[in-house]
């Protein structure tokens, strides 16, 4: 039996409905991160000036660490995309470095893979 180069239209469809549900839930939670950016939190004008300070400390802690968390989930987003890309011009599934076909199982785990376990380990 041959072995196959690329993955059928209809496995593609499938990657596809992965690939988009997990986009959607990517970006809903960018967009609560950049919210928690963009929110100032509770006022601190009530409190005494030390608590003022220490609250200060801890909301400029609280943007930065999703300030981070942002970022990492835009770059996830972008690979989500790029997957996208690679299912229109039917390359979707094939390794970077092997050029065989990444498994079904590692596609529905990490759906924008361009590396298998083999090629990843090396």
């Amino acid at each position: 039996m041959e072995e196959k180069t690329r993955y059928s239209d209809a496995e593609l469809e499938e990657f596809k409905a992965i690939i988009l549900s997990k986009l959607a839930k990517a970006q809903a939670e960018y967009e609560e991160l950049r919210e928690a950016i963009a929110n100032s939190g509770n006022d601190v004008m009530d409190t005494a000036p030390t608590f003022k300070v220490l609250e200060e400390g801890a909301t400029t802690l609280n943007k930065e660490e999703a300030g981070r968390l942002a970022q990492r989930q835009m770059k996830f987003i972008q690979h989500l995309q790029a997957a996208l890309v690679r299912i229109e011009n039917k390359t979707y599934g094939i390794c970077r470095e092997t050029g065989k076909l990444i498994p079904k199982e590692r596609l529905r785990a990490v759906p924008h893979a361009t590396l298998s376990i083999e090629a990843k380990s090396k």
